[in-house]
């Protein structure tokens, strides 16, 4: 146990270099869509979040299909679905919530009911609270991210494999947190509020991609000598 956990330990510092790049990376699509509407950048959402489901399934289900065979395709996919959707919904969606709210950048529930001109249900509690609302996208976007979860699955149970680029898993989950910010953020960018923002994506995405990419396989596979790198070593076909 003490020579996974020092294993595991190890591989989140090595990837922590390449997750403060990813951060940087979000703080530029941010910037660089900063003049975009809310419409838009909820669509660019709509794309990098269920992308990120679509691989984050694909992994997890191919790890838990290839070291227990036996088990039928209704295992495979409630495993595969909770761990992706609950694995990016913490990246993309809940750690950047709370984010927006400790930097203040949340549009409170209240500004958006009022938003629309002639809107006459400002009076129901969640407007009158005042606070920010949650964005949770397989609830608001359920018949996006869904089936994106159940596609990864569907991957993994037609050919499990789960060697792919970490970096490609940082990417995506890094872009879909920084709109889901760029969203629901309607102040100037500051120099302090980018770098308040680009702290909250590098623990949104630092900890739970790891922990998908990383903690996970160590746990799942009996070796503890597993190095996961940039890539997963443990790559196996059905």
């Amino acid at each position: 146990m003490h020579t996974r956990m020092h294993a595991i330990l190890s591989e989140l510092r090595d990837h922590a270099p390449f997750t403060l790049f990813g951060a940087g990376t979000g703080i530029l699509a941010m910037l660089l869509f900063k003049g975009a509407s809310t419409d838009l950048t909820q669509r660019l959402f709509q794309v990098f979040h269920p992308a990120h489901v679509v691989l984050a399934a694909s992994v997890t289900a191919s790890l838990y299909r290839l070291h227990e065979k036996g088990k039928s395709f209704l295992a495979v996919l409630l495993v595969g679905y909770i761990g992706a959707v609950g694995t990016a919904t913490l990246s993309d969606c809940i750690l950047p919530f709370y984010g927006e709210s400790i930097l203040g950048v949340s549009v409170p529930t209240e500004a958006k009911v009022h938003s629309h001109a002639g809107d006459q249900i400002a009076n129901e509690p969640e407007a009158e609270s005042g606070r920010p609302d949650i964005h949770l996208g397989f609830i608001e976007e359920w018949y996006i991210v869904n089936p994106a979860a159940v596609l990864g699955v569907l991957i993994a149970w037609w050919r499990p494999r789960t060697k792919f680029p970490h970096a490609g898993h940082i990417l995506l989950s890094t872009w879909a947190s920084a709109f889901h910010i760029l969203m629901n953020t309607h102040r100037e960018l500051s120099a302090v509020l980018l770098l308040g923002i680009f702290i909250v994506l590098f623990i949104a995405v630092w900890l739970p991609c790891c922990f998908s990419d990383i903690v996970f396989p160590m746990f799942f596979v009996r070796s503890p000598h597993l190095h996961v790198g940039h890539e997963h070593s443990v790559e196996t076909s059905a």
